[in-house]
C-alpha cells in the first residue's frame, strides 16, 4: 500500500512507500551488519603478515611460513594444529601458487587462518572469534534511508574491459581490476559517471567511490556500492541508502582497494554508511 500522507516518487515516476523502503534497507543493513560481525569476520582479525623467502613465526598463527614463485609453503613443529579442508597438516605443507584475490582459509582450534595474494604479494591473516575489537563492536552509524537517493540509470559498456590499476589503504600496494563500462545517473538534476568493475554475482558490478562527505561524516578512503546485473535495456538502479565501508575503515590490516580518481564525486553522498565508531574515536 502507498503512504499516502509521504509518498515518493523516483526519476522513474514510480511511487515509493517510505515505510516498506525503510523496513527492506534495515532488514539488509541488519544482515549485512550480522556477516561483518560474525566469528571469522573482519572485525576478528589480528594480524596482517607479508611472507617472504625467508621462513617467519608469528604470535598469531601455528608454523613458519614462507614463500616463494612455487607459492607459500608452511612448516609445523610436532604438536602444532593446522587444517585445510577438515584435514589436518604435518610438517612441511606446500600450497602451490595463489592467484590474485584468491586464498585459503585453514583452522587451528578456534582460528581461521586466511592465506591470500593481494597486490602481487602472499600474506597470512589470522581471525580469531575472541579478539577484542570485535567483542567491543558497537555498530556502525549510518544516514537515515531516504529515496532520494535512488537514482535510474544505465551501463555503458566499454568497446572492450578495461584493466584498471588502483592504489590500496596498504602504502605502496596496487590492486588491478577488470572494467567492463561505466554506469551513468542522475543526481540533483546532473549527469554522473562511475568506472564499474565486475561483481561476485554474474552480471553484476560494484564502484568504488568518495564524494564531498568523505573524510567528514562518511570514510575517507573509500566507500563500495554494489549494483543488480543490467536489464536488456542496460537499465540500472543506483541506491547510495546501500554504500558500505570496505573494511579498511575498521580494521589496519585490511589491503582494500582506493576509488579511481573518476569516481571522485564533486556532491555530497548523504546516504548509507558513515565513519566507524572506533575510527571516530582514533
Amino acid at each position: 500500500m502507498t503512504d499516502t500522507l509521504n509518498p515518493v516518487t523516483t526519476t522513474a515516476d514510480a511511487v515509493i512507500d517510505r515505510a516498506d523502503f525503510a523496513r527492506d534497507w534495515e532488514e539488509w543493513h541488519r544482515a549485512h551488519e550480522a556477516a561483518r560481525a560474525g566469528e571469522h569476520g573482519f572485525l576478528a582479525v589480528t594480524g596482517l603478515h607479508w611472507l617472504t623467502a625467508e621462513p617467519q613465526r608469528f604470535d598469531d598463527a601455528p608454523g613458519a611460513w614462507s614463500t616463494s614463485e612455487a607459492g607459500p609453503v608452511v612448516e609445523l613443529e610436532p604438536g602444532e594444529l593446522l587444517e585445510l579442508d577438515g584435514v589436518a597438516l604435518e610438517g612441511r605443507h606446500e600450497f602451490g601458487p595463489i592467484a590474485e584475490r584468491d586464498g585459503v582459509t585453514l583452522r587451528s582450534g578456534d582460528l581461521a587462518i586466511e592465506l591470500a595474494r593481494r597486490g602481487g604479494s602472499d600474506i597470512l591473516r589470522p581471525r580469531d572469534p575472541a579478539f577484542p575489537f570485535r567483542a567491543t563492536y558497537a555498530g556502525t552509524p549510518t544516514y537515515l534511508p531516504n529515496p532520494r537517493w535512488l537514482a535510474h540509470g544505465r551501463f555503458v559498456p566499454f568497446a572492450e574491459a578495461r584493466v584498471v590499476t588502483v592504489g590500496a589503504a596498504v602504502e605502496g600496494l596496487q590492486h588491478v581490476y577488470e572494467a567492463p563500462g561505466e554506469i551513468e545517473f542522475e543526481l540533483r538534476g546532473e549527469t554522473f559517471r562511475l568506472t564499474a568493475f565486475n561483481g561476485s554475482a554474474p552480471g553484476s558490478l560494484f564502484v568504488l567511490f568518495t564524494d564531498a562527505t568523505s573524510g567528514l561524516t562518511t570514510y575517507a578512503a573509500n566507500r563500495s556500492l554494489s549494483i543488480d546485473a543490467p536489464g536488456p535495456d542496460g537499465g540500472i538502479l543506483v541506491d547510495f541508502n546501500r554504500a558500505v565501508n570496505l573494511p579498511c575503515a575498521y580494521t589496519d590490516f585490511a589491503t582494500c582497494p582506493l576509488p579511481p580518481a573518476e569516481n571522485r564525486l564533486p556532491i555530497g553522498i548523504e546516504a548509507g554508511e558513515k565513519t566507524p565508531l572506533a575510527r571516530q574515536a582514533a
